[in-house]
Order: C-alpha cells, then structure tokens, then sequence
C-alpha cells in the first residue's frame, strides 16, 4: 500500500472513531450520523482555517527580510532560496517564542504554506543545521502532508473532547446494565485509538520528509546532525504551547512533548537514532558527507528508505 493510500485509509479510520463515539453519545445510528456530519464540517473548516489556528496557538510571528536580526533574516532567506530550489511557491515563514529547538509546516497547499522555526531553534543550530531541517518541512509543503497533519490534528482532538464529554451524556448506553463501564472504557479508549492513528500517520510522512528534505538542502548530514541536537535540547525544556495543544505534536520535527528513544506506538514520531541511519546511509551513498565525518549508526551498504 502506498503512502498516501495508507494515510488515506488511516484518515477514514480516524472519521469512522469520530463517528463511533458519537454513536455512543448519541444513542445511536442518528448520533453517529450526526458525528459524521461535524466530521465533514470539521474536515471544511480546518481545510480552509487550520494552519491560522495552529500558528495562533503558538502565538507565531510572521517574519520577513526586514526584520532586525541578521540571524532571522538569513533564516527567512535560505527559506526562499531552497523554496525555489524545490520549485514551491514562496511559503510565509514565522517564529515562535520559545526555548525548545523546534519547527513545523502547515497550510492547506503549496500556494497556502507556511514554515515555523522555534527561536531555540535558531540559537542553537547552526546555519547548515537550521537549512536541513526548514528543508524537512518544505518537503511537507511538497508532499502536501501538511494539510493531512492539520486534519488529523483537528479530528484527534475532537476525538478527546467528544470522549470526555461521553461521562455526562452517555446516552440510552448509561441506562443498560455496564452502561458506565462502557463510557469509561469509551473516556480512555477513543483518545488512545485516536492517537494511535495520529501517530501512524505522522511516522510515515517524516521518514518521506527526511528523505525529500535532504534532496531539497543538498545535504543530508545536516538534517542528521540537527535531529539528534534538537531530540538532545529538547528533553529538558518545556514547550508550553505544546503541552497545552497536545493533539499537535506530531506537527513538529521532533516530538515537543517528550523525547521516547524508539518507534512504537505510542511515539508521535520515529526514533531519531532511525532517522539519522536513514539519513547518514543516503549521504554515504550519493557522497554528501561534510570532509573529515565519517557515518556513526550504520553500514555505506544499508539502502535508506527501503
């Protein structure tokens, strides 16, 4: 199955939940249909708002060439150098105040993208560190995740809310014998199956991310290094917008809640030590390795990305 076939059917599975839930609260056929209709709401809405929501959730900060600091200013303009590389339309490019070394893409489209770095980020990578990464999240803006990314967000999130609201109208379901064992079990078990989903999305498209991202920046070493330096900072500083929108996450490069060290599921991303084999193999491979490094996780031989 392919990517996006698979992330198709992943996404039908995340609607169908939604709707199970509703069925639930509802009290049947007629709840789920209703849940399926804000499902589709849903899914128009984010469509056209969900990259302002997100960017609004983190309080980002639209920058350009203009702005004071050398440091931003050659952050917006590798964005546009690399943008034309790949043959993208320009994406708006933002900032977010906070500690944590981080970034994400988002917009419904190419011509409706935007690019986010943390100002962490920008201190404390250096510059071919800081290209490699905004080079994943151009090839979001490419493979057209990001529109799938803030969808899936939207609908894991509502998953949550609608469980939560289950405990006080649980429907005919409370009134039948187990009736508040079942909404208890729905309380706990939808967020878990609905993240579940999430994360298996989000795995899937950052391994194709890296890979379109190193051939964008020309250099996958660089993205390799950045990830094991943002997965290494970002363990001990707290990403508040982050842990206040959780159903975010897998937005990010690297996980901004907690740095888990292996591919399961319940990881919102794939191990980084995974990602940067990928990454070392393939600069072994094509000869894009910086003078006097030599690759740390895995043989010239491995063939990156299947």
């Amino acid at each position: 199955m392919s990517n996006h076939l698979r992330t198709f059917a992943l996404l039908a599975g995340l609607t169908a939940l939604f709707m199970g839930v509703g069925y639930v609260i509802g009290g049947g056929m007629t709840g789920a249909l209703i849940a399926l209709g804000v499902a589709a709401l849903m899914n128009v809405f984010a469509y056209w708002n969900a990259d302002k929501i997100v960017l609004s959730m983190y309080r980002a900060k639209a920058v350009d060439e203009s702005h004071p600091s050398a440091m931003v200013r050659t952050y917006v303009a590798d964005i546009r150098e690399m943008a034309d590389r790949a043959g993208l339309p320009q994406p708006k490019v933002y900032v977010i105040e906070t500690d944590q070394p981080n970034a994400f893409a988002t917009g419904r489209n190419p011509q409706n993208a935007a690019v986010a770095a943390t100002t962490g980020l920008l201190s404390m990578l250096d510059r071919r560190e800081v290209r490699g990464v905004m080079a994943h999240e151009l090839a979001h803006v490419k493979n057209r995740d990001t529109l799938t990314m803030t969808i899936t967000a939207t609908i894991a999130g509502a998953i949550s809310m609608l469980a939560n609201f289950a405990l006080f109208f649980g429907g005919n379901d409370r009134e039948r014998p187990g009736g508040i064992i079942r909404t208890l079990a729905l309380m706990i078990l939808a967020p878990m199956a609905a993240m579940l989903v999430q994360m298996a999305i989000s795995r899937g498209r950052e391994y194709a991310a890296d890979h379109e991202g190193a051939q964008i920046s020309g250099d996958p070493g660089a993205l390799a290094d950045a990830l094991q330096k943002i997965e290494a900072y970002a363990r001990g500083t707290v990403n508040v917008g982050a842990e206040r929108n959780p159903a975010t996450a897998h937005m990010f490069i690297i996980n901004p809640l907690s740095g888990r060290g292996a591919d399961n599921l319940f990881s919102t991303h794939p191990a980084t030590h995974n990602r940067v084999a990928k990454l070392e193999a393939l600069a072994a491979m094509t000869g894009r390795w910086p003078a006097g490094r030599t690759t740390t996780s895995v043989p010239v031989t491995n063939r990156p990305w299947g």
